[in-house]
């Protein structure tokens, strides 16, 4: 089996999702709940879960960045609901930066956070992934190749990825799915940092709807929305001679 398990009915469906206090995590955790899942909760803040106000959630407070955080918590789920049917990691960080204002510990804190985090997450959660259910995580269309200003995002992002497709070739001919989930833009307090205008900006319920929509195919990537992310897809396959000028073009970069 190649392809991933496809997930339309989500009743009774047992699913973590680690980065849920805001944004597209927030979203995906009330649209999921809206479709009869189980829900357990995981970010940094007790406040932030609780302030979601999703009726029966499991709310499972803990640091995505911390081995032993991320073990408590799925020991709390294990106890309560004797599985897990998915994994959703959505915890990330974005900060702006050029190779003139590089900053190198803001740069290894945002790829512990978009990359390290997810391995941590995936270390602990390996042993319980059951065929017709797995694994997700949120990379973004940064990760394709190289984008100005993006000299700390993006390339944890393209190293989540890869590391998706990896483990997706482990995993998949045991049923288990393993999904990247890349978005275009998405109006949330991190893109709020961008200072250009952003082409196909879409709502954090938008996001969530075609996220959790993705999960009906087999495709082992959900990426949207499609009149950006093709062209992002196309701009990746091009030579590095074409793509240099284009990108700087297209971006004003």
């Amino acid at each position: 089996m190649s392809s991933n398990p496809i997930i339309s009915d989500w009743k009774g469906k047992c699913v973590w999702l680690v980065g849920a206090s805001s944004g597209i995590g927030a979203a995906i955790a009330r649209e999921l709940a809206g479709r009869g899942a189980r829900v357990a909760l995981s970010a940094r803040s007790a406040d932030k879960l609780l302030a979601l106000g999703i009726a029966d959630a499991l709310l499972l407070p803990c640091d995505a960045t911390d081995v032993a955080s991320l073990a408590d918590a799925r020991q709390s789920i294990l106890e309560i609901w004797g599985g897990i049917d998915l994994v959703v990691y959505l915890a990330g960080d974005y900060v702006p930066m050029r190779a003139d204002n590089f900053d190198l510990a803001v740069a290894e804190k945002v790829v512990t956070v978009n990359f390290n985090a997810a391995m941590r997450l995936a270390a602990t959660v390996l042993g319980d992934l059951k065929p017709g259910g797995g694994i997700a995580f949120v990379a973004s269309v940064a990760g394709y190749r190289g984008l100005p200003k993006a000299l700390c995002y993006g390339p944890g992002k393209a190293a989540l990825i890869h590391f998706a497709e990896v483990l997706h070739l482990d995993l998949a001919p045991k049923g288990i799915g393993v999904w990247v989930i890349n978005p275009g833009f998405v109006s949330t307090q991190l893109t709020a940092k961008n200072d250009f205008a952003m082409p196909a900006l879409l709502t954090p319920e938008q996001a969530a709807i075609a996220t959790v929509d993705g999960f009906k195919s087999a495709n082992f990537e959900i990426h949207f929305p499609k009149r950006f992310t093709r062209l992002m897809k196309l701009f990746a396959l091009l030579p590095y001679r074409w793509y240099f000028p284009l990108i700087r073009r297209f971006t004003g970069g």
